[in-house]
Formats: structure tokens, sequence, C-alpha cells
């Protein structure tokens, strides 16, 4: 069988890996939601995984370790130790979760959002539903799992730093170096699916709060936000926190408003997605299962 390599990359170009595909291959028919799989692939929806991506949840591809390569940027990768025995690589330019390319049990993990190429293979599996977004509903028919799938017991903990109540809607980084505070009712709430945000957030897709720009204020470590402007674009940037690489709100000044990561926040905002934007440039193996309206770009007006 021929092997075709499979491109992937974070929001700035400077790490780079692949993996050899066709993947199909790892686990016929799709249907082995176990770790012990040569190819195990499932959306987390974990309060560290949240926090690290800003989204509703993480799509990690896990794969044979001879079927992965690093190809560059080694020396950009930064390394958050989450818990005892958990790490959170991350680009330390721009901010996209990212492998290291260590290997647990024979396997390398990383994150589906980054890829370039179509992987021909869908995700088989819904993990850590209990600790889902409130504002999140899964709609599509996977099979889902509280915690790991049957079977699997490794350790794990879902415990994030949160801030006393304040004032308004509360949000913070995986390390809890940094907090926020949404302070005024958002103006809305859509969920995009553009290349831009699945390597900014390593993830499917991302949801986002937009709030003026007086709504918003940092309550602790605005010195730790880091932005990575992409080339060429109008608007686009990443603000992640420069410890852990967690996605933080933005600022954009000349429209007059803060872009907040819905995955970052403490608290349910009392509001949900409302569209799906840039869905032409959605993922191929990213399912749109609810009723919400699509655009294939910016919604008309």
């Amino acid at each position: 069988m021929s092997v075709t390599p499979l491109r992937a990359s974070c929001l700035c170009g400077s790490v780079r890996w692949e993996v050899d595909g066709p993947l199909a291959d790892l686990a016929p028919g799709s249907a082995d939601r176990s770790l012990e799989a040569l190819l195990f692939f499932s959306h987390c929806h974990c309060g560290r995984c949240r926090k690290a991506h800003g989204a509703a949840y993480a799509s990690y591809l896990v794969v044979p370790a001879e079927r992965f390569r690093l190809v560059t940027g080694l020396e950009a990768i930064a390394i958050y130790r989450a818990a005892p025995g958990s790490t959170r690589p991350f680009c330390s330019l721009c901010g996209s979760v990212v492998p290291d390319g260590v290997a647990s049990g024979g396997r390398v993990g990383m994150p589906a959002g980054c890829f370039d190429d179509t992987l021909g293979v869908r995700p088989t599996a819904h993990i850590f539903v209990a600790s889902k977004a409130p504002w999140h509903e899964i709609h599509d028919a996977l099979p889902r799992s509280d915690a790991y799938p049957p079977g699997i017991a490794a350790p794990f903990s879902d415990r994030v730093p949160l801030d006393p109540p304040e004032v308004g809607v509360r949000g913070s980084c995986l390390c809890g170096g940094v907090s926020y505070a949404v302070t005024v009712p958002p103006l809305r709430s859509r969920t995009c699916h553009c290349s831009r945000c699945r390597k900014a957030g390593s993830a499917a897709n991302v949801s986002y709060l937009v709030v003026p720009l007086d709504g918003l204020e940092f309550l602790r470590g605005p010195e730790l936000v880091r932005r990575f402007k992409v080339p060429g674009a109008r608007y686009f940037e990443h603000a992640f926190c420069a410890t852990c690489g967690s996605s933080l709100p933005r600022a954009s000044r000349e429209r007059g408003i803060h872009v907040v990561p819905m995955g970052t926040l403490d608290d349910d905002p009392g509001v949900r997605p409302e569209a799906h934007i840039f869905v032409a440039s959605k993922a191929d193996w990213d399912e749109i299962a609810d009723p919400l309206p699509r655009h294939d770009e910016y919604p008309p007006g």
C-alpha cells in the first residue's frame, strides 16, 4: 500500500508534522472506541481541553508512533504541565496546540484541527461528556462517555483554577494566570469553521462571544497575553497565554469589539451560538448536526 503523508501545522506554520496515511486501515469500520485501538479519534469535552483550545471540545487523533513525524519547529514548542503526567504542548509563537512527538504506549496524540489534508476518517466518540460546556449541545449520534471510554482506567483530573465570584461572566486560561470578566450582554455568538480559527484553536471549530470593547475586563494577568497577527489578515489575530497556550479574548479596536473564545468561560453566559459561519471551509471530518443556520462565509449583511 502506498503511503500518503497527511500534513498539519500550527497557525504561524513554525511547527509542522505529518502522519502516514491512509488512516482507514488502522481502524476498520471505525468501530473501536477503546484507547487501545491503533487509531483513536474522539471529541473531548473535558474542562482542560476546553480551556486549552478555547472551543466547545477538542478533537484528538491518536496514531501509532511510527506513523508520526515532527517535520520542523521543535524549538518553537513550549510545554505546560497541566497535571502530574499530563503535558500541553503549544507553539510559543502563535499559541496553537501542537504535538511534541512524545509517544505514550507506542502512540502519539495530536489535535485534528491543524491538519491541512483530508483525513479520510471521522471521530468515533464523545468523551468526558459529564464535563461539557453548559452552552453546548451534542446533536450527532456518536457514542458518549462521561469520562474515558468503558474499560479504560487512566488517572485524570478535570479541576481547573477558578476565581471567586465577580460581577459578570468569568473566564480564564488553563493555568489560571489570566482571568477576565464579560460585564455586559454579548452582541452575538457564532461558531466559526474557517481554517484560521481551526488552526488557532487546534479544533474542529471555535464558538465565540462578541462583546463591546468596553464590555470585557481583564482581572488578572494581562502581561501574560501574547498575540499573533496572521500576515495579510485585516482583523484576525490569535491571543493566548504565554504560560499555558490557552486561547484568550482578543480586542478588535477598529471594530470596537472583543472576540471571546467560549471554551475559556467559567460561567454560563446565558446565550448560545446562533449560527455556523465559514461552513465552506470546515474540516472534512467535522459533522454539523444541529439545526442552526449555516453560512458559507459571513452571514449576509
